[in-house]
């Protein structure tokens, strides 16, 4: 029997889950046992996933799951030293370049286990099968905002944390930008046809901020794009791979420009593509914003876990989208779980 083990999330607020209960009753109707650990943080209490049939288990147990489970969670792991054996579907952020993803590979190697990234499981025409993508660029247009509003009462952006719906969120965020007393800023979202682009545009229309919309047919000339720099807030939502231009590049900072605000949603400092080279490390939820420039000043936001800033809504959408892919676990060498493990495979050559 295919035996799914969904882990809790051990990363500091994330409160979502790729799993619902319903979602689970589906599974184990289909056959596959379904193994949940309890959690401080999850947004969907355990008692849900009991009444839906699965085994419950302590949090943070999966290491000692039985050899042939697989084990689900969305971010990444404790970053140790410790050998992989199991098969495990998750983020894993190892395939793009990434220094630390390669630190991940060696643990997998070293344990003999499998990765399969949720970036990559995608179907026969290479489109991704399930994505945050939405709710990320919505809650990056939304933290961007609120770091906009933050600058312009001469601070920073302040600590920011979970709210229980999107109303609750569109609420606290109107009242920011109507305090500072501003008309409210002009931004920029490039990869605005995606998913991704897509939720930030939405976020900032619901605000009221005129939103240029980009995408491959405005980006295609490589470069330099100066129409940039004449937003105040640009947000970033391509996800880096060779060959992405750069879209605000060193000079920049130094440059006559209305931008004050850069919200890299794709977040990937560390990848050799970054479209957005002027930081090196992502942001934090207690400081969301890294000054890269002070006169004029210049706020970097990059939180790579934004999609969190909503859990209720992005976990119930994700889940949902995920589902036929996971209802096919009990062929883990066909369909979108082959392709996903033929990327690891080719990668973990390398390492």
């Amino acid at each position: 029997m295919t035996h799914l083990w969904v882990r809790a999330e051990q990363r500091p607020n994330e409160d979502r889950t790729g799993l619902t209960p319903e979602g689970a009753a589906q599974l184990i109707a289909r056959g596959i046992e379904v193994t949940v650990e309890e959690s401080r943080t999850r947004i969907i209490p355990i008692d849900g996933y009991r009444d839906a049939g699965c085994t419950i288990a302590p949090e943070n147990a999966w290491p000692d799951a039985p050899r042939d489970a697989i084990v689900f969670g969305l971010k990444e792991l404790p970053d140790d030293d410790t050998p992989l054996p199991h098969r495990h579907i998750m983020f894993g952020h190892a395939f793009k370049g990434q220094h630390s993803g390669r630190r991940l590979l060696e643990r997998f190697k070293a344990g003999g286990g499998t990765l399969y990234d949720l970036e990559y499981l995608v179907d026969e025409q290479g489109r991704r099968v399930a994505a945050f993508g939405y709710w990320a660029g919505y809650a990056g247009g939304a933290v961007s905002l609120i770091t906009w509003a933050a600058q312009q009462q001469g601070g920073t952006c302040p600590p920011v944390s979970a709210y229980p719906n999107k109303e609750a969120l569109l609420a606290d965020l109107a009242g920011r930008l109507n305090t500072t007393g501003k008309p409210r800023p002009r931004a920029i979202v490039i990869g605005a046809l995606g998913r991704v682009g897509t939720g930030a545009a939405d976020l900032c229309e619901a605000m009221d901020v005129q939103t240029t919309r980009w995408d491959m047919a405005e980006t295609a000339s490589g470069g330099p794009f100066p129409e940039i720099l004449r937003h105040d807030i640009f947000l970033n939502c391509i996800f880096a791979r060779p060959g992405t231009p750069v879209f605000v590049p060193q000079s920049a900072l130094t440059a006559d420009r209305s931008l004050s605000v850069i919200g890299d949603v794709a977040c990937d400092p560390d990848s050799d593509y970054n479209p957005v080279p002027v930081y090196t490390q992502a942001t934090t939820w207690d400081a969301p914003a890294t000054r890269v420039h002070d006169t004029p000043p210049l706020d970097v936001m990059a939180i790579d876990n934004l999609p969190s800033l909503l859990p209720l809504e992005s976990s119930q959408d994700y889940a949902g989208q995920l589902l036929p892919s996971l209802l096919t676990l009990d062929d883990p060498d066909g369909g979108v779980w082959a392709r996903a493990k033929t990327v690891f495979n080719d990668n973990i050559k390398e390492v």
